[in-house]
Order: C-alpha cells, then sequence, then structure tokens
C-alpha cells in the first residue's frame, strides 16, 4: 500500500499531459461519479488556475486546482482516484497547494466542500460558515481558514 510519503504533489501547466490527466480524472469523479453536469465541471477559471496533482505509483491519482482572488486563494475541484482515496492524498494536495500560496504572500484560503468532506478540510484549519447549499445536486458548505463577515 502506498504511503503518504510515496505521494508527489507537482503544480502542472494548464495543457500539460499531466493536467490533461487531472481533467480526466476530475471528469471520472465528477461528472461519472457524482453526476456533475459536464458543462459545469470545466469552467473559465481553468485556463488561468494553478492546477496541482498527486502522483503515486507513475499515475495522477488525484488533482486540485486553486485560483487567486484579491481576497484569497479559493481551492476547488479536489478529486482523487476512488482506488486511491483514504490515503491522505487529498490532504497532501491540499498542505502542498497551501505551502505553495504561502511561498506566494497568499494565507487566506476558502473553498466550498461538500458536506461529508468537511472533516478534511476542518484538520487543515478551514472552518465551516454560512447556510449549507446545493451545487450540481450535491450539498456543500462554504468553509474558510480566516474570519468571514456574517
Amino acid at each position: 500500500m502506498t504511503t503518504p510519503s510515496e505521494i508527489v504533489v507537482l503544480q502542472v501547466p494548464v495543457f500539460s499531459t499531466l493536467c490533461n490527466a487531472a481533467f480526466r480524472l476530475r471528469r471520472e469523479v465528477f461528472v461519472l461519479e457524482q453526476n456533475v453536469p459536464e458543462e459545469i465541471e470545466r469552467d473559465a477559471d481553468d485556463m488561468t488556475a494553478t492546477h496541482f496533482v498527486a502522483v503515486a505509483a507513475g499515475e495522477v491519482v488525484g488533482t486540485l486546482r486553486v485560483v487567486f482572488k484579491p481576497e484569497h486563494a479559493k481551492i476547488g475541484r479536489v478529486a482523487v482516484e476512488r482506488d486511491w482515496r483514504g490515503r491522505g492524498i487529498a490532504k497532501a494536495m491540499m498542505r502542498a497547494t497551501m505551502e505553495h500560496c504561502r511561498q506566494l504572500g497568499v494565507d487566506r484560503f476558502y473553498l466550498t466542500a461538500q458536506t461529508d468532506k468537511i472533516g478534511l478540510y476542518e484538520k487543515l484549519g478551514f472552518t465551516a460558515f454560512g447556510e449549507e447549499f446545493m451545487d450540481a445536486g450535491i450539498p456543500h458548505l462554504a468553509m474558510s481558514t480566516y474570519a468571514q463577515d456574517h
């Protein structure tokens, strides 16, 4: 069984082979597995986002993206290959991404989490706020690492 130390998290260019593998993984997880409409899974932010992949055993097994906004870094499209879940891949990607952002001087993070994934993000310092809402038919909560004005 692969351990987190055998997972490599890389920042990848948008039209690279690794990023294309990330897009395939996102389609597999969000569109095929979770029934998110394909036309909303990919969006204009994909062109300007900073994309990260987790590589294990020579394959892309996880991905996420970060979009830099004036007020924070918005992390999203966190996906892990079904057979690789539960091995710390999402946490490793989140930590590497947050460290990358901090090196750029950004230390305020925001995301919208599927409600059943809240615990993962809480362990990384995120706090949920606001009301639960539906996104692509899936319940979500907004979360951030900084106090929100309610």
